[in-house]
């Protein structure tokens, strides 16, 4: 599995757009409204033009997947049309800390931003599951600007979108991951984006592989197996200094 993974990951950097399925786009999917998925936010490398999805969590914070980090990411917010594009704002890149290329395990990121963003109609956060446990929805959506045709680099410039139904977690894979099966869902470009169930976010697109009996499966990172990180991660520093000190002060007495 992880000289698979290795494998997948050189062909897209080869390829210059994140994700991972080398098919078409948002397949059997359709255009979004304009600005109707204001948490959805673009992001690309400066330099190299490496493109994935990734959507608002927090004014400040940006959740995508860890195999989209570089080293000069950008994020553009309230974007429907990739041709024309706002102001970008800096990031930190957190990659989560068991994350490696050589597997897909824990591929999950969050970007602090080095300006909040505005929440208005256009720009706004998108809902965190509440606890590990809570039921989700079979009925999804996933949405990016991923690939559009499957023999051509063909990105697409405006967001689409695309209903998947997600399968029984047993012929999935790891606890971590969620899966949908099938031709339609996301393909390269589309990876850090949103797999929404109910109106929550769910999953965070990572990587497609084949099932046992041949068809495609959508794999997601499961968002609420990583919630005690994703808090801990978007405390303000001060109070995160202030947990280290202390806990090193009660293993002292």
């Amino acid at each position: 599995m992880s000289i698979l993974w290795y494998i997948t990951c050189l062909l897209l950097l080869h390829f210059c757009t994140p994700g991972f399925s080398m098919h078409d786009g948002i397949v059997d999917g359709k255009v979004s409204v304009p600005h109707s998925r204001p948490y959805m936010v673009y992001i690309r490398d400066k330099l190299t033009k490496i493109s994935c999805g990734g959507f608002l969590v927090k004014e400040d914070y940006v959740m995508t997947a860890a195999h989209c980090k570089h080293n000069h990411l950008m994020v553009y917010l309230g974007v429907d049309n990739t041709n024309i594009l706002p102001d970008g704002i800096e990031v930190k890149p957190i990659p989560h800390e068991n994350f490696t290329m050589k597997r897909p395990d824990h591929d999950i990121m969050l970007l602090k931003l080095k300006s909040p963003a505005t929440l208005n109609e256009t720009v706004n956060t998108i809902t965190l599951p509440k606890t590990e446990n809570e039921e989700i929805s079979k009925h999804c959506m996933v949405m990016g600007w991923g690939w559009q045709d499957y023999n051509n680099m063909s990105p697409s410039n405006v967001l689409k979108e695309a209903n998947v139904t997600l399968i029984d977690s047993e012929n999935c894979g790891t606890a971590d991951t969620l899966c949908t099966e099938g031709s339609t869902g996301p393909a390269q470009g589309d990876s850090g984006g949103p797999l929404v169930c109910g109106g929550v976010v769910q999953g965070i697109v990572s990587f497609n592989k084949n099932s046992i009996n041949g068809d495609k499966l959508a794999v997601y990172t499961h968002i609420s197996h990583y919630l005690p990180w994703i808090k801990d991660n978007m405390k303000p520093l001060q109070q995160r200094q202030y947990e280290t000190w202390k806990g090193k002060l009660d293993k002292i007495m």
